[in-house]
């Protein structure tokens, strides 16, 4: 893959809370096309991190956009109550009125549905309708709860897009699919992507670099050249344990 210019610029960037110091002096650049991982323990700063550049806290440094450029966010969690009334059409309504657009974005997500009912649009809006978008958020699984958030995110057409721990509780085959799908919208739509993850093997197949946090910035780089033994010691303050890859020694997939 071919990278071209930073489409974002982070430069020294830390927040405090209550004078608190929560993270301390980042730095890195997102180009289009990029996908960076950023990991680090429970509390390390990475969500933090995502609300400094959505402009949600106070922040000092710089976080310098392209010129027109828009943001996705999906965030960690999103609780909601199997009785609440908002069926899966009226929230990605919320995000544009364009029921054709919503369809194609679906589509888009979902390409085995969609090859089911290639060359007959109406029964595939019928079969969308009745199966999914009249469904209420509250009801769907955890897949199809998140397959909704993607594509309100999506509906913004955007160049950035923000994943914090996309797949949180889904069970291993939702895990797969969800990364697999974020994998195929980077490489289509030439997105930049930022994902805060924990599983390192999804670090190592997906992200073109790797983002460490600690409270501050630990390591930057490709996943195979920064995530040593000593760094990883330093970041989740224990050994993780490592085993044979390809003739190389990496680091356990899950933290």
């Amino acid at each position: 893959m071919t990278l071209q210019e930073p489409i974002l610029r982070i430069e020294r960037l830390s927040v405090a809370f209550n004078a608190e110091p929560v993270l301390s002096d980042v730095t890195f650049t997102l180009s289009r096309g990029e996908a960076i991982a950023v990991v680090g323990p429970n509390g390390a700063g990475k969500t933090v991190l995502f609300r400094a550049i959505l402009g949600l806290v106070p922040y000092q440094g710089n976080v310098r956009f392209s010129k027109g450029v828009r943001i996705g966010y999906v965030p960690q969690r999103l609780t909601v109550e199997r009785d609440f009334p908002l069926t899966v059409e009226e929230f990605l309504r919320l995000r544009s009125g364009d029921l054709q657009k919503i369809t194609a974005v679906l589509r888009e997500i979902d390409t085995h549905h969609a090859a089911e009912h290639r060359g007959d649009p109406e029964h595939e809006l019928q079969h969308l309708r009745e199966h999914y978008l009249k469904q209420r958020l509250g009801v769907l699984s955890g897949g199809e709860f998140q397959k909704a958030l993607i594509a309100s995110a999506l509906l913004n057409e955007p160049d950035v897009l923000l994943f914090d721990e996309p797949t949180s509780g889904l069970d291993v085959g939702g895990e797969e699919s969800v990364y697999a799908l974020l994998h195929r919208l980077q490489r289509e739509r030439g997105l930049a992507m930022l994902l805060i993850s924990h599983d390192l093997s999804v670090v190592y197949r997906y992200a073109q670099q790797v983002l460490c946090l600690h409270h501050r910035q630990l390591c930057f780089g490709p996943p195979h050249e920064v995530l040593e033994p000593e760094t990883l010691q330093k970041i989740y303050g224990y050994d993780l344990g490592f085993y044979a890859h390809d003739g190389e020694k990496k680091p356990r997939p899950m933290l």
